[in-house]
């Protein structure tokens, strides 16, 4: 199992939008959240950067630095995947439709 943060608590204290970039969004099938799904950020080449399990509301984390990422999921709902772009700090939201 992962050692992640639960990913449904708010973001830390602390946590300085102006200076960090975090990834953030929501696993869901058919509209629904799913949770317990491995979600992968891969870099712009398409490399394994780090995993996280989604909560139960389907929602997952990831603190990276600005960039263009590919967010996978897995689960047993079904994979799927979205790009996000993130052009500076702050807060970037996707959602993964998994089938």
């Amino acid at each position: 199992m992962c050692g992640a943060p639960d990913q449904a608590v708010a973001l830390p204290p602390g946590t300085d939008l102006t200076k960090e970039t975090v990834l953030t969004g929501r696993v869901v099938a058919d509209g629904q959240p799913v949770g317990g799904a491995f979600v992968r950020l891969l870099d712009d080449t398409g490399e394994f950067t780090a995993e996280v399990v989604s909560s139960a509301s389907g929602d997952f984390r990831f603190f990276a630095a600005p960039g263009t990422w590919t967010v996978r999921a897995l689960s047993r709902s079904g994979n799927g995947q979205t790009e996000l772009t993130a052009d500076a700090p702050g807060l970037h939201r996707a959602e993964i439709a998994v089938a």
